[in-house]
């Protein structure tokens, strides 16, 4: 388990720096999720989402890589599966692994952006298939959200500097 964290760790930290400026946080008020991701015009891209309105022993942590199946000015398609971590799952059970693994999930989704004069405000609607982690019961989820994308500001260009004629 701990190998499976270092891994995700190496993975993740290099691309921290360049998409710190491209992330995109949202909630999904229906599921109590908060989500936030890197970069998500990028081709491959990470989601983490954070259970809220929950018990503290229940509180769950989503790590989805996601690949983008087609982007648009408008509309965004992707794939993605991840885990559901429980980092607090001890205080309910002492016997518990340190970190808990809760299940699995495959997401299918959409990134809308509806508003020609702002495409950083986004609608999202999902399909995540989850399973427990012995695969003794799943459920099939759908989230609706809203996702703001943080983005570098456009350089404009200077205007030429105009020569006066005397």
């Amino acid at each position: 388990m701990k190998r499976v964290l270092f891994v995700l760790m190496l993975v993740t930290l290099p691309g921290l720096e360049k998409a710190r400026a491209q992330a995109s946080v949202g909630y999904y008020p229906w599921s109590s999720l908060l989500t936030v991701s890197t970069n998500a015009k990028k081709a491959i891209w990470l989601d983490t989402r954070l259970q809220t309105n929950s018990l503290f022993s229940s509180l769950s942590i989503d790590l989805l890589p996601m690949i983008n199946l087609k982007r648009g000015e408008v509309a965004q398609w992707y794939l993605g599966g991840g885990l559901r971590l429980n980092p607090l799952y001890r205080i309910a059970d002492a016997d518990a692994d340190l970190i808990t693994i809760d299940g699995y999930s495959v997401n299918f989704g959409v990134r809308i952006a509806p508003l020609p004069m702002n495409r950083r405000i986004q609608l999202a609607l999902e399909l995540n298939p989850y399973v427990k982690d012995k695969f003794d019961s799943g459920v099939l989820k759908s989230h609706f959200g809203l996702i703001y994308a943080f983005g570098k500001k456009k350089k404009t260009d200077a205007a030429p500097e105009q020569t006066v004629s005397p």
